[in-house]
């Protein structure tokens, strides 16, 4: 096992300089939002999802918007070549949700730390990598090439198919993912946050298995598979026949899988990222107080780019109304008793 780094907020790491001065100039947050996050100082608990903002530059041309009101991005996800992704349609709006398989589109790597992070302007935010591959070994290369970067930490997307084991995704099965999160481990010192899949039998397990193997972080949850289908045609309505589930519609799920997770990851005082169907500041305090340390909003962001302003709002007044400093003091507290948790259908 390496030597874990302990963070002021209970979680692992260690506060670098450049993450204790801040986020340079602009009409600062309320303190009470601040957090450490794996020795990473965010100025909000809300951070924009992987495949939702892009490389971090698409919502800046709305104006009112700004990456400031974030305490982090987690970039588009990233292979170690660069990928079309899948055939159209990619994207279809349901019920309190949203259908997504874009199929990984990037321009690779290389790229991305050549030419894009060169223009990201670090001092407004954090900014994350979101590192994907079909075999371990492309984790590993993308692992590695980011970590001679400037990206300050990386997310990796263990919900990806493993092309040497039939397609299956790496983070359905507890022992794939920790071979992944292993590998990762062994050629980075950034912190590494791992993005756990709902659609497997015991998140648990998992969770713990990538805990042991290295990760620092956790995010909870991915996408819920699903389809639509065009009954006219009688063909699916998405090019991939499936796609990854988002939205208000996950919410209810998602919270449950933060708790499940929370009793594993508070043992070790690792942190978690709460996301799945958050629209409100309301939403955001339901995953604060079942476990997650930051909060995750993405879907959101497509029919109201202004909602981080509002959650920010939402939480500080909150906090303030129950007479709280830091959104750090909220942290899983929620209030079951033994025997609420002994009746509880295991998910």
């Amino acid at each position: 096992m390496r030597p874990h780094r302990l963070c002021d907020n209970g979680a692992m790491g260690t506060v670098r300089p450049e993450a204790a001065a801040g986020h340079g100039a602009g009409t600062p947050l309320p303190g009470s939002l601040g957090l450490n996050f794996c020795g990473l100082a965010f100025a909000s608990p809300i951070v924009l999802l992987s495949g939702c903002v892009g490389f971090g530059e698409e919502y800046t041309r709305i104006e009112g918007f700004s990456n400031r009101d974030a305490g982090a991005i987690v970039l588009k996800g990233t292979t170690g070549k660069a990928r079309l992704g899948n055939p159209p349609h990619r994207v279809y709006e349901t019920a309190a949700g949203m259908l997504n398989a874009i199929g990984l589109q990037n321009p690779g790597v290389e790229q991305v730390v050549r030419d894009i992070l060169p223009q990201l302007d670090f001092s407004e935010t954090r900014f994350i990598a979101n590192v994907c591959g079909s075999t371990i070994e492309e984790y590993v290369e993308v692992t590695r090439r980011f970590d001679e970067s400037p990206i300050d930490a990386m997310e990796i997307n263990i919900s990806c198919p493993n092309v040497k084991e039939g397609g299956v995704a790496f983070g359905n099965y507890p022992e794939m993912s920790a071979q992944v999160v292993a590998a990762c481990r062994r050629v980075t010192s950034k912190p590494l946050i791992t993005k756990l899949s709902p659609n497997q039998t015991d998140i648990r397990e998992n969770a713990r298995r990538c805990i042991e193997a290295g990760s620092d972080a956790l995010a909870v949850i991915n996408t819920i598979m699903g389809m639509a289908i065009d009954v006219d045609e009688r063909t699916p309505v998405i090019g991939n026949v499936q796609g990854g589930l988002s939205g208000p519609a996950i919410k209810p799920i998602a919270l449950l899988k933060v708790h499940q997770v929370y009793d594993v990851a508070r043992i070790h005082r690792i942190p978690i990222i709460g996301q799945g169907g958050i629209t409100t500041a309301n939403d955001a305090l339901e995953f604060i107080i079942a476990g997650a340390s930051a909060v995750g909003v993405g879907t959101a962001l497509f029919y109201d780019p202004m909602v981080c302003k509002r959650i920010n709002e939402g939480i500080a007044g909150y906090l303030a109304t129950h007479g709280l400093t830091s959104v750090t003091e909220l942290v899983g507290t929620l209030r079951t008793t033994q025997a609420m948790e002994d009746c509880a259908i295991s998910g």
